[in-house]
């Protein structure tokens, strides 16, 4: 359901963004369109649709009429509540009555994206989100038109069409209409007339309709501002805007709102002539279309306007607006073409001293640049620098006349102090304004425009181009004139500096010093105004803006401030009247260390230079003077100095050591000392009085530098116990933890305190590894003592935050406050240090959580007597104040400020993801989450929110410095990525757990019983599972498939999992799929789309293939199971079919093609319009190859060392791949770096440190390498999975027997196609085994069964087979002639497969013995389909004579047999050797599988080439020769309990193909030769007969056991042996005597054996079986006139 007044406006907006900002190319037609549908939106802009009677009257008779509904078919009856709910909108937005029920009913549908809020309050949300879109739109398509400011380098086409369109809405008075709408707009009335309806919800709600009435009036301003940027107004259009500006008042701290800001923006835009001066190839063009220029109207009637004396009601916008009309007045002059307009030319002085007189510095320093919009668009920073630089460089008389007035002010207050008067009040300080001003305007540079380096003018040219910015290219070119002049201005501002402009001036310095080059320039400027040849121009001192100055004076200061430092046992130094510095030299010192802490911020040679210089050493002096009494204020701007020379490295290691010795902080006690001194005094007496904290907080930012640039471990070593601990205890007891209970006088300053200390601990808490010595006492010597050395910093946090210490628990406290604050949704103060504050704390926990498990294993292992508890049991502890177990529940809720508090939201969704891998903690989570409803709904809100935010974006190489915009984006998505991971392990434990909950899941009842329905339906809410289809869901209606799968592909494949998960649970298996087949035909929608192939995320694209495929494959096996075909043929259908289908069809365009489909189904014979099999593209879309890193090539580490290192470092990651720990492997390489000594060393280091780059980017590489192989082998699984899946579970008869085939046929060609490319990668090999080997099974399963099916000829009615009575075949005589092809497939077909079956065999060469297993499988599956199926086994049974079996003509199956052998023979040598080899040793399937392939391929070898290679090469004697080993092995099988029947299984195998050999003449030769019979002869299992168990008759009634009796297992032994004996006999014609008495040896050797077996009572088959193969073993042994002394036992026996 979509309102008018806000549906189509939603469409507007997401198109224009499509096209414009995400540059989408199928969007401009579609924004073309929405144009020219929705230009009457935008020329009537805002406009509601009016009251009407008729629908008044329609509406009050809906709830018994009915009323129609656009969008919805018949009339609907509304319900009285909602009609009432109507006419109070319609009153209050004044909108007619049926627009207000549409509102209304899209607010319904839209509730449950908005918990806890009801229809009405939606509503209000939704009328001026539509209002926000359309004004948002108007801003964008204004923003893509071509102009003189910017270009967003679109398509030529979109920008013509949407600069016709605004101009289109510009004729018809664009300018009057969103003025007027602003003025009118007004958030307190818009406010009070809700709030009289009872419009206004939660706080939450206030806040998001406030925000969006502030954005609607912005985007209003904004695009009159865009426009102005790009081209001018009209006149009328200009004199409309200074009209309203006529009437704009401050806010109430003196600052334009953003709104006014704009417009100001906008008018000055207007006046902007300077893009004129660039000359610009098309500036005649520009000029004529310039309405400045080309009207002399427009000239003449905006100067007389600006001229009147009718003062506006801020006469500072005045001031500014008539400013910069001076300026334009005179840029104007300065083009040779304008004489005609020279009346109004001449009158910029004038003009200009209008503006001046009222204050125009004085308004645009404290309105303009103090507002708080002002540094968020960096085209109002470049249109004030312009104004600025405009009038220095375009009116310097003006600039000469404010100097001069500011010196005659000088002399003037000089003359009044010396004669003991007060100075003269009306003096004007305009220089000084300007000079703050530019301080203001260049000290922040959010943009990095680096605007202020236009007023610095290199003296000397340097050489590299970069410094000088963009135009001086050529080293010496001069610069150009504006700059010279601006730079003039710097420096003579500071020429014989009078005394009141002297704090201004350093502080316009401290503006323009903003930036590295520019730091670099006032640095050097400063240096050469101390020098010597300065000196003649000032007097004797140099000029007091130097460094010679500067630190001189600090040095004089100190020497005199330390004469005065009493001794430190008086008792009142405290209250010592502070002679020495007066309050105008303390505001001069402070200005001055402002700007020395802003160039050494900046510069880092400068850093370097200043601490160098023997005369000056700052650090020195400044840690002299903190030292002496002087005021908190001044001491703090001291050590903010002192942090800015601690950025350095080697500054800061000598600054540690200084800060130590000079006792800043007390760390050691003199004995004598009774009082103490340093910062803690200051802290706890003076500063606490005062109730400001300046110099505590600089203490913090110091000693923060300083733990990031340089960390000394023996920190005051000799003096005490050496270590950071007394730094870290002050911080943590006297700073953080009494931060609380102190007063302040600002508000604010609270939360800055916590912040910064809080900052110092995160950064030690992030650089500290536990590490074993941390576990072990360290001792040291102090004062002839032992004794005990500090743990390092990072080592007491751990300790504090695993135990229930004040500082975890003022942490926790600090989070609860957080959260209730942001809750209130209310600005306050310090609310931006308050957040700070609570990241820093959220980190703290984040931290730990990752350090714990590691800490607490090294503790355990040490003897150290400290207890820590994990954190995640400490978060369950009881919160004191509220007396419940909510510490989780604190955190889990800044997630609900996700969209205000991204950062915060982020490090939540962290601790949670690390607490949720524990299943006793998710219990207890999930009673915590679920115990009030309303905080439950919040939460359950929070975890939505977060996965639905539409900013969130995936970068992809997130390595460059990300603007603000982009760094939110991304924090947006792992926050995402964090709450799917937490879902992930979640469902891992068992219920009840958070991911059930999260996921909408009954808690109460048996998960299984859960029936999940679309949000809002049954009063269900929208949960996670909602919030992550639909995330999936977004772009499935167009071409392209899901955008997320492009967009954001880990977030993607998370999703995915997620639903993989919930299927194949069975609990939650069964609610899911219901819900996805019936709701949202997520399955089919989804595999449409398939295969996703983006090489840029090859990784995460198979990965989401692969839970795609196995929930497919899941959802196939299910309908299959429970009978629904028609989803299972749906889905097979998309899969298999290789006819067209159209994936994407527009609204009703489908028609003929679905019904001839239909029809045809699978019919194949229309060759020509046939595609790919979907399955057979997915197969495809997976790359087989793989591209390996380079090998490293190393200058200075030991290559083989490396990789042991990178060896050390894997470790398994969440998914179980083994990767390397790439931030373990820098650390360990850098201390390699840093063990090493001497001046080589330092030198190479930047080289070691370069080749350690080298090595981690080769770990990534190697990382990737592995991801990606893992993700092609789960890929590769997946799609075997869901082919096995489609082959074997579901219903036969969907697929037509023959399409079976070639379906098989296909897959088999394609997988063997890709695994036998040279590139492909070995690592898939054993998958694709697999796949081969289910697939061959199916194809023999599949041409057996079609044999069976009797089949029908073109010619005779008759099938070439006649199933018989008894089961066998029968050829019927009409048919025998006619040799069929073999099978569906045909034998070419069988053949090509063969051959790929064979490549692969041999592809795997001597290793992957497991892989040829599954091939050997494969090979025997294959050669079955040439077997006949149920060949008589005489003649007899056949009834066919000798003569009719011989002369038969060959039919398919002895043909297919003839060529198959043909095939492998062809392979020659290689083949046999690989699979004799695989026979004799291996694994025992291997070995079995070979052994069998062996036996039937000896059977089918006509020529006997195998038989020959055997007993040639010896392979044939090695597995008689291995009967020995058996033996030993098949002992241990008789014994009660066997360990495992291999050995039975591998012996069987052997004496099978052993068998089959004997069967042939030549074989039997051979098995002779090699002395078989011998062999077995000597086997002593043969005599291990067990005895039987005498139940008789009855054994046979015991149910059947897998592992069969002794006495059966020795029969497995046996008979097998009796057998091979027989055939032998039966085989050796020639040598039948030799065998005879091989086989008479055999017997007499385990003659107790025989004569057991002859004797045996017992009638059971096995025994009989036993008997017969004995008798028939010895008559056939049995020779006439030979060997009578045997037969005499024999008998005698019987």
């Amino acid at each position: 359901l979509t309102a008018s007044l806000w549906g189509p406006y939603k469409d507007i907006w997401q198109t224009v963004m499509n096209a414009i900002w995400k540059r989408q190319p199928e969007a401009v037609h579609r924004l073309d369109q929405v144009l020219k549908k929705h230009k009457s939106d935008f020329i009537s802009l805002f406009r509601n649709p009016p009251k009407n009677v008729q629908q008044h009257e329609k509406i009050q008779k809906a709830s018994t009429e009915g009323v129609a509904i656009q969008g919805q078919q018949g009339t609907r009856l509304l319900p009285e509540q909602l009609i009432r709910e109507a006419f109070i909108l319609s009153d209050l937005f004044d909108i007619g009555e049926l627009a207000a029920v549409e509102l209304l009913l899209a607010g319904e549908h839209q509730q449950p994206h908005f918990p806890g809020l009801t229809r009405g309050l939606v509503a209000v949300l939704l009328y001026w989100d539509g209002k926000r879109c359309i004004a948002n739109s108007l801003r964008t398509l204004i923003q893509s038109r071509q102009g003189k400011t910017w270009t967003l380098e679109l398509s030529q086409e979109l920008i013509s069409m949407t600069t016709r369109f605004t101009d289109d809405l510009m004729e018809q008075g664009l300018t009057q209409k969103i003025l007027t709408l602003v003025s009118h707009i007004d958030l307190n009335n818009e406010f009070d007339k809700l709030q009289r309806e009872r419009g206004l919800g939660s706080e939450k709600h206030r806040k998001e309709v406030s925000d969006l009435i502030k954005e609607c009036r912005q985007s209003l301003a904004e695009s009159l501002f865009v426009w102005t940027c790009q081209s001018p107004l009209s006149k009328d259009d200009t004199l409309i805007l200074i009209s309203y500006l006529e009437k704009v008042t401050v806010e109430a701290d003196g600052s334009l709102d953003g709104v006014n800001l704009s417009l100001l923006m906008a008018l000055l835009y207007c006046f902007d002539v300077s893009f004129l001066e660039q000359g610009a190839e098309d500036r005649e063009d520009l000029m004529h279309r310039l309405p400045l220029l080309a009207e002399r109207q427009y000239i003449a009637t905006i100067h007389t306007r600006l001229q009147e004396s009718q003062p506006w009601k801020l006469p500072g916008l005045q001031a500014t607006v008539r400013l910069a009309w001076a300026l334009t007045l005179r840029g104007i002059s300065q083009f040779s073409d304008v004489t005609a307009l020279a009346e109004f030319t001449e009158a910029d002085e004038a003009m200009a001293e209008l503006a001046i007189a009222d204050y125009v510095f004085l308004f645009l320093t404290e309105s303009v640049v103090a507002s708080e919009n002002f540094y968020q668009e960096e085209f109002y920073i470049r249109k004030i620098h312009n104004l600025v630089t405009d009038f220095l460089a375009l009116m310097p008389m003006k600039v000469k006349q404010l100097r001069n007035r500011a010196d005659e002010d000088a002399r003037m207050i000089h003359m009044s102090i010396q004669m003991g008067n007060d100075p003269p009040i009306s003096l004007r300080r305009d220089l000084e304004h300007l000079m703050l001003l530019i301080a203001e305007l260049y000290r922040k540079d959010p943009f990095n425009l680096e605007l202020a380096h236009e007023y610095w003018c290199p003296s000397e040219p340097l050489q590299t181009s970069t410094i000088m910015g963009s135009y001086l290219g050529v080293a010496h070119q001069r610069p150009p004139q504006r700059q010279v002049v601006l730079s003039k201005f710097v420096r003579q501002m500071g020429d014989l500096l009078p005394s009141t402009i002297y704090i201004p001036y350093l502080k316009m310095l401290r503006g323009l010093a903003s930036g590295p080059q520019c730091a670099h320039y006032c640095f050097s400027l400063l240096k050469v105004n101390g020098s010597s040849h300065a000196e003649n121009i000032q007097g004797a001192g140099g000029s007091p803006v130097s460094w010679e100055h500067f630190f001189h004076s600090l040095m004089l200061y100190h020497e005199h401030l330390r004469k005065d430092l009493p001794s430190a046992d008086s008792v009142q130094y405290r209250h010592l009247p502070l002679r020495g510095i007066t309050q105008k030299e303390q505001d001069g010192l402070i200005a001055f260390l402002q700007l020395t802490t802003v160039i050494v911020n900046w510069s880092e040679n400068a850093r370097l230079a200043l601490c160098e210089h023997p005369q000056w050493t700052p650090v020195v002096v400044i840690l002299g003077l903190l030292q002496c009494s002087i005021p908190p204020i001044l001491k703090a701007e001291l050590l903010e100095t002192l942090t800015a020379f601690g950025r350095s490295p080697e500054i800061a290691a000598s600054l540690w050591q200084s800060l130590e010795y000079t006792q800043i902080l007390q760390t050691v006690r003199s004995p004598g000392q009774r009082q103490a001194i340093g910062i803690e005094v200051e802290l706890n007496e003076i500063e606490s009085r005062c109730e400001e904290y300046p110099l505590t907080r600089a203490f913090c930012r110091l000693i923060s530098t300083l733990v990031e640039s340089s960390f000394p471990a023996n920190l005051g070593a000799g003096l005490r116990p050496p270590g950071f601990d007394p730094y870290l205890q002050f911080l943590r007891d006297s700073v953080f933890l009494r931060f609380r209970t102190r007063a302040y006088r600002r508000a604010a300053e609270k939360w800055e305190v916590a912040e910064v200390v809080l900052e110092v601990f995160y950064k030690l808490l992030r650089d500290y590894e536990p590490q074993l010595e941390d576990f072990v006492d360290q001792y040291v010597e102090l004062q002839g003592e032992e004794i005990i050395a500090y743990k390092p910093p990072g080592f007491n946090l751990m300790y504090h935050l695993l135990n229930e210490s004040p500082m975890l628990e003022l942490c926790l406290s600090l989070l609860e406050e957080g959260v209730k604050q942001l809750d209130t949704y209310a600005p306050f103060p310090g609310k931006k240090h308050l957040e700070k504050a609570v990241q820093y704390c959220l980190a703290l926990l984040n931290l730990t959580l990752q350090k714990e498990n590691n800490f607490m294993d090294l503790l355990r292992e040490s003897h150290l007597s400290l207890i820590v508890t994990p954190l995640e049991q400490l978060l369950q502890g009881i919160n004191p104040r509220t007396k419940k177990a909510d510490h989780v529940v604190n955190i889990a809720r800044y997630l609900y400020h996700g969209n205000s508090n991204p950062e915060l939201a982020f490090e939540s969704a962290k601790i949670l993801c690390c607490i949720s891998d524990n299943s006793n903690i998710q219990i207890k989570l999930v009673g915590d989450f679920t115990h009030d409803q309303s905080v439950s709904q919040k939460l359950m809100a929070g975890f939505v929110e977060c996965l639905d935010n539409e900013d969130a974006e995936e970068l992809i190489n997130p390595d460059e410095e990300l603007e603000p915009e982009k760094k939110r984006a991304q924090i947006h998505h792992e926050t995402r990525i964090h709450i799917l991971n937490l879902l992930i392990t979640s469902l891992e434990c068992s219920p009840p757990s958070l991911a059930l909950y999260l996921l909408g899941f009954e808690l109460k009842k048996p998960v299984s019983t859960t029936n999940l329905q679309d949000p809002g339906v049954l009063g269900c809410p929208r949960t996670c599972l909602h919030a992550i289809l639909n995330i999936l869901e977004k772009g499935t209606e167009t071409r392209n498939g899901p955008t997320a799968v492009r967009e954001s592909p880990h977030l993607a494949e998370l999703c995915y999992q997620v639903i993989y998960q919930l299927c194949a649970c069975s609990d939650t298996s069964g609610p899911t799929m219901r819900y996805l087949r019936t709701s949202q035909d997520f399955l089919f929608t989804q595999l449409q789309y398939l295969p996703f192939s983006i090489k840029e995320h090859e990784i995460s694209t198979l990965n989401q293939m692969s839970w795609l495929m196995k929930t497919a494959a899941i959802e196939m096996r299910v309908t299959s199971l429970n009978r629904q075909r028609s989803h299972t043929q749906r889905l097979l259908h998309l899969l298999l079919d290789d006819m067209p289908v159209k994936p994407y069809l527009a609204d009703g365009e489908g028609g003929m093609e679905d019904e001839s489909r239909s029809v045809s189904g699978f019919l194949h014979f229309d060759t020509a319009s046939k595609v790919r099999r979907k399955i057979l593209n997915i197969l495809d879309s997976i790359d087989f190859s793989q591209d390996i890193p380079e090998p490293l090539q190393l200058d200075f580490f030991d290559r083989a060392q490396i990789e042991q290192v990178i060896a050390n470092c894997e470790h398994k990651n969440a998914r179980g791949q083994v990767v390397c720990n790439v931030k373990y492997v820098h650390r360990v390489l850098v201390a390699e770096v840093n063990a090493l000594q001497g001046m080589a060393a330092i030198g190479q280091r930047p080289l070691l440190m370069e080749e350690i780059n080298t090595i981690l980017q080769y770990v990534v590489e190697r990382n990737k390498l592995l991801q990606c192989l893992h993700a092609k082998r789960h890929a590769l699984e997946s799609w075997r999975q869901l082919v096995e899946i489609i082959l074997t579970a579901c219903p036969q008869d969907l697929i037509q027997a023959e399409d079976r085939q070639l379906i098989i046929r296909d897959l088999l060609q394609d997988v063997h196609d890709k695994i036998l490319d040279d590139d492909a990668a070995q690592e898939l090999m054993p998958v694709v085994a697999g796949a081969v080997f289910t697939l061959t099974a199916h194809l023999s399963q599949s041409v057996k069964t079609e044999q069976k099916q009797p089949l029908a000829l073109p010619m005779a009615g008759q099938s070439q087979y006649v199933l018989m009575l008894d089961g066998s075949f029968t050829s019927s005589p009409a048919s025998e002639s006619i040799s069929m092809g073999f099978a569906s497939i045909g034998d070419s077909s069988l053949h090509i497969i063969l051959k790929k079956l064979l490549d692969f065999i041999l592809k795997t060469g001597g290793g992957f013995q497991r892989v040829r297993t599954h091939l050997y499988g494969s090979l025997l599956y294959y050669l079955q389909i040439a077997q006949r199926p149920d060949e008589p086994d005489t003649l007899e049974a056949a009834k066919k004579t000798m003569w009719e079996h011989l002369t038969a003509p060959e039919d398919v199956f002895s043909k297919l047999q003839r060529e198959n052998m043909a095939t492998i023979e062809s392979y020659g040598a290689a083949l046999m050797e690989v699979v004799c080899r695989d026979a004799c040793d291996g694994h025992e399937i291997g070995r079995m599988l070979a052994l069998a392939l062996l036996d039937h391929i000896v059977s089918v070898d006509k020529q006997q080439q195998w038989l020959l290679y055997l007993s040639n090469s010896g392979y044939l004697k090695v597995l008689v020769d291995s009967l020995a080993d058996d033996d030993l092995a098949l002992q241990s099988l008789l014994t009660p309990q066997p360990p495992l029947l291999k050995a039975l299984y591998t012996y069987e195998s052997k004496m099978a193909f052993l068998t089959r050999v004997a069967k042939s003449q030549q074989g039997a030769l051979e098995l002779l030769r090699s002395g078989v019979i011998v062999r077995l002869a000597q086997c002593q299992v043969y005599d291990m007969r067990p005895e039987t168990d005498h139940q008789g008759m009855y054994a046979m009634r015991d149910p059947p056991v897998f592992i069969p009796a002794p006495v059966e297992r020795y029969r497995q032994i046996l008979l097998p042996a009796l057998q091979l004996c027989q055939v032998i006999l039966t085989s050796s014609m020639a040598q039948h005597l030799q065998a005879a008495g091989q086989v008479l040896q055999f017997l007499i050797s385990h003659s107790d054996t025989i004569q057991a077996i002859l004797r045996c009572q017992e009638i059971s088959v096995g025994s009989l079986q036993e008997l017969a193969s004995l008798t028939g073993l010895i008559s056939k042994a049995a020779l006439p006139g030979k060997n009578c002394s045997f037969e005499h036992t024999a008998i005698s026996l019987w």
